[in-house]
């Protein structure tokens, strides 16, 4: 008899929780409540996290990695050098004034990013061109004047190709080269590298906790991501920069 009551009084229980809360765990999912919310949770905690967050550096070897050094000629005509950027943080690139692709979504991004810090004199941008046969200082000058670069220590860069693909493919570690079956030439990454006021490379970290180590700057910064396509990273870039400014 203790066991045919035991069968009834579970037999309630679960009659019960059918009764109460099958109806609204059914609701909630046939509303995508959980997903959503879930959804939100974690984008949520990864925003919050690397807002709290200060920037890593790039290790190699257990060694923090510098930005390489260099000596170039901008759209002045002046020479600069990795010194005039010590104590400044900047972005650098690598790019070319006739680039039909890529180029031009990352200097009208940059254009973006120069307008967060037009008046910030320990903030600069260092664009180096990997066509410098054809971008001459005049060229760039001309560029300068097109896209409206107009921050005093945004400069267009230009020297020998041996020596700027070398801060490119093994200073950076942001590949260029000269490729004839590609649009305009060259083939490069449309990446940004950001420098601390030391010169160290810094970056924010992945969700695993890993560094980013570069920002995409070939994707425009106001775009409609579709499911599966790479997202603008260029205001989480412009906040990386407030950290170390």
């Amino acid at each position: 008899m203790k066991r045919k009551y035991s069968y009834i009084g579970l037999s309630l229980v679960i009659l019960v929780f059918g009764i109460i809360f099958i109806p609204k765990i059914v609701k909630t999912i046939g509303s995508d409540e959980v997903v959503k919310a879930d959804r939100l949770n974690i984008k949520g905690a990864e925003k919050d996290n690397n807002a709290n967050k200060a920037l890593s550096y790039i290790e190699i070897n257990g060694r923090k990695k510098k930005a390489p050094e260099f000596q170039l000629v901008n759209q002045d005509g002046d020479t600069i050098t990795n010194g005039d950027y010590l104590g400044k943080v900047y972005v650098a690139e690598f790019f070319f004034t006739t680039c039909p692709t890529i180029c031009p979504i990352m200097n009208q991004n940059l254009v973006e990013v120069q307008k967060e810090f037009q008046n910030k004199e320990n903030f600069g941008i260092a664009s180096f061109s990997i066509d410098p046969k054809h971008d001459t200082p005049e060229v760039l000058k001309s560029y300068a004047e097109n896209y409206g670069i107009d921050h005093p220590n945004w400069n267009l860069l230009t020297g020998e190709k041996d020596s700027i693909y070398g801060l490119a493919n093994g200073g950076f570690n942001i590949y260029a080269g000269e490729n004839s079956e590609v649009a305009g030439g060259f083939a490069h990454q449309g990446l940004f590298a950001l420098v601390d006021k030391e010169g160290y490379i810094r970056s924010r970290q992945d969700k695993y906790g890993n560094p980013i180590i570069y920002y995409r700057g070939s994707v425009e910064r106001n775009k409609s991501v579709a499911e599966g396509d790479e997202e603008p990273q260029i205001d989480i870039l412009i906040e990386d920069i407030k950290k170390l400014l």
